[in-house]
């Protein structure tokens, strides 16, 4: 392990289905990181949620920023490279998009930001993030061959909210992290690409380089 990656902190972020949990893993066995796994086997709102939306959104909500922010501090506390699948700022693009289509109460969309906003005065940044972007038809599509129970009822109408939510945040969230990000509409071969990101972190070129990168990778 080089001292470059001593501190190291990536998170994984996109769409539901768009593969973040292999690349997640390749990333961790090719940059030696201990990979975070995003809660879902024992998460028991999960399918409440999708049964009923808008019933159970705010406590699914609540539920995975808990989870989220334990693995966030867990990685920073323990001081040893991570790579977390899905971070802790997507939750509030979920949060956000159940509020603009009526799915979530203002109420409990203001509570939600207001928590939201003071857990974040508690986190560090992760060194980078590397966005899989797909489209919402490629992530259905993705969701229906994993055959999630839990899942079978998503429509292609939240999944097209999310989706404008996730541009959003993108836009955003590059101005203060530094972020690839790449387009995943047809799997990459993902032990090249975990290769390829290990060496663009170590040339600390990540933001320099990523245009080209994406060329490389096409």
């Amino acid at each position: 392990m080089t001292e470059r990656l001593d501190n190291l902190f990536i998170g994984v972020a996109g769409m539901i289905g768009a593969g973040k949990t292999t690349l997640a893993t390749a990333l961790g066995r090719h940059m030696g990181l201990e990979v975070y796994y995003e809660p879902v086997a024992d998460n028991e709102y999960l399918s409440d949620f999708y049964r009923d939306t808008a019933r159970y959104s705010f406590a699914t909500q609540i539920y995975l920023l808990n989870r989220r922010f334990q693995q966030h501090q867990e990685i920073i506390w323990r001081g040893v490279p991570a790579i977390q699948d899905r971070t802790i700022y997507e939750d509030a693009i979920f949060a956000k998009m159940l509020s603009e289509t009526g799915l979530m109460e203002p109420r409990d969309y203001r509570t939600y930001v207001d928590l939201f906003r003071h857990m974040s005065n508690f986190m560090c940044r992760p060194s980078a993030i590397i966005y899989l972007d797909v489209s919402p038809e490629r992530s259905q599509e993705r969701m229906r061959a994993r055959s999630r129970d839990v899942e079978a009822g998503v429509s292609i109408d939240y999944l097209a909210a999310l989706h404008r939510e996730y541009q959003v945040f993108v836009a955003d969230i590059s101005k203060r992290i530094p972020t690839i990000r790449v387009s995943w509409e047809q799997y990459r071969d993902v032990e090249e690409m975990a290769e390829m990101i290990r060496s663009e972190y170590m040339n600390a070129s990540f933001l320099r380089e990523v245009t080209r990168w994406e060329r490389r990778i096409g």
